[in-house]
């Protein structure tokens, strides 16, 4: 088990995880009042609540520069920073289009905290407990959901106000990540690679992370890793032969985490209860077991990604994804809408999701690339995620409508065979190795 101190550095840094979870889940609460209260158009409420992840997919672009150029705790902080003034201006905004502008700078700190917060823990973290601390991100995603909607339906019904208290509270955990990632040290890797004058602050974080380790050889690898050259002797740059292979299995890795249908079926969880034959309040009672099933199978994938791997939670998850979703696809079929059948299947499924690509996916992404271009390569997968959330939760209603029900879950389906594939012949498996080693398999020299 890592340190105290490790302990409580990641706790810190995963708390931009919470509210990347709590700003992404709040708007469901508050956007009927916005409609109602600026007599929003469709098009302007599509917008509403669109913006912040047309932020979210800018931010996690751009969020490599600033942690790579200014180090990934002082983009910690400025990603504190844009969380409060967003909670804030969204709160008190006197018009639309300053409620936009609010809207969009959460969702950058979204997309950035997506890039920076898994980068920090990884980098910071002893090779026997990474998966755990990196997960920690993860687990915080799904624990500010729940805590968004719990506290939405505590704000409800508190006058024609209450959506501007359901967004202003979120500027009390934004207080706290604002203050405690003051507390924690830069990343000892950033600082060797980038601030060769801090050497000496590196190898204390180091020895704090790593106390039973040869800090001298950890440095000393840290250092070689910087050192790779291409064929023509320059740096090479994240799109280059020499990434190809963490670059695809990066891409590959966030692009089946879309298509396995999640954010479809976290998105529209009551529409498609419904679909099924549930009436409108079990269709809402079932989306909150979604939620906590989700929270509970997260919880036991951190606990446990360290001792069986990731590559193990792969394998089981994507077995339990195409068992689930070919179930529902069966159901939508042959009509099998009589019975609680379908909202069981989606809650085994989302055990599954949440055990394996939930927990993995900023684990792994975060291990896989050179240190030299691991901000850039963990941002190409954070956006990867985020235009593919964006292209499926866009898409869903109309492929759904359009081809039915069955037809898009055996879609579903057949992209989590293809990703049982990418487990078996193309994933490697991580855990318990120093990023430096994980580098020296992965990267093709």
């Amino acid at each position: 088990m890592a340190s105290k101190k490790v302990f409580f550095w990641s706790i810190v840094v995963a708390l931009g995880g919470f509210l990347f979870g709590f700003d992404t889940a709040v708007i469901s609460g508050a956007e009927k009042a916005i409609q109602k209260l600026w007599q929003l158009t469709v098009f302007e409420h599509g917008l509403t609540v669109a913006i912040a992840l047309i932020g979210t997919v800018l931010g996690s672009l751009t969020g490599g520069i600033p942690s790579d150029k200014f180090g990934r705790k002082n983009t910690l902080f400025g990603i504190a920073v844009l969380y409060l003034l967003s909670s804030l201006g969204t709160a008190l905004a006197p018009d639309w289009y300053t409620f936009l502008i609010f809207r969009f700078l959460g969702g950058i700190g979204v997309g950035v905290s997506s890039v920076t917060a898994p980068l920090y823990i990884s980098e910071i973290s002893p090779a026997k407990s990474r998966g755990k601390l990196v997960a920690l991100f993860q687990f915080n995603i799904v624990f500010g959901i729940l805590v968004a909607y719990l506290s939405n339906y505590l704000f409800a019904g508190m006058g024609e106000h209450d959506w501007r208290w359901m967004l202003g509270i979120q500027t009390v955990p934004s207080l706290i990540f604002l203050v405690t990632v003051l507390m924690v040290p830069e990343s000892p890797r950033w600082l060797l690679l980038k601030r060769a004058g801090r050497a000496e602050e590196a190898k204390r974080t180091l020895q704090i992370a790593n106390p039973e380790a040869n800090i001298n050889q950890m440095v000393t690898d840290i250092l070689l890793s910087a050192q790779e050259r291409d064929d023509d002797g320059k740096k090479p740059a994240l799109f280059s032969r020499k990434h190809s292979l963490p670059i695809t299995l990066a891409v590959l890795f966030a692009f089946f985490n879309q298509v396995s249908g999640i954010n479809a079926i976290i998105y529209y969880a009551p529409r498609i209860f419904e679909m099924v034959g549930l009436g409108q309040e079990s269709a809402l009672l079932s989306s909150a077991g979604i939620g906590l099933v989700n929270f509970l199978f997260t919880l036991l994938a951190m606990n446990v990604i360290d001792r069986f791997g990731r590559r193990t939670l792969m394998f089981i998850g994507s077995l339990g994804l195409i068992v689930t979703l070919g179930l529902v696809a069966k159901a939508f079929y042959l009509e099998e809408f009589n019975s609680l059948a379908v909202p069981i299947y989606l809650f085994v499924y989302i055990a599954f999701f949440a055990f394996s690509q939930g927990a993995v996916i900023w684990v792994f992404i975060s291990e896989i690339f050179p240190n030299q271009v691991r901000a850039s390569g963990q941002a190409l997968g954070s956006f990867t995620h985020w235009i593919m959330a964006a292209a499926i939760a866009f898409s869903f209603p109309y492929i759904a409508e359009t081809l039915g029900g069955g037809n898009t879950f055996m879609i579903f389906t057949g992209m989590m065979v293809l990703q049982l594939l990418f487990v078996w012949r193309l994933m490697p498996e991580t855990k318990g190795t120093s990023l430096e080693k994980i580098e020296k398999s992965v990267v093709f020299h």
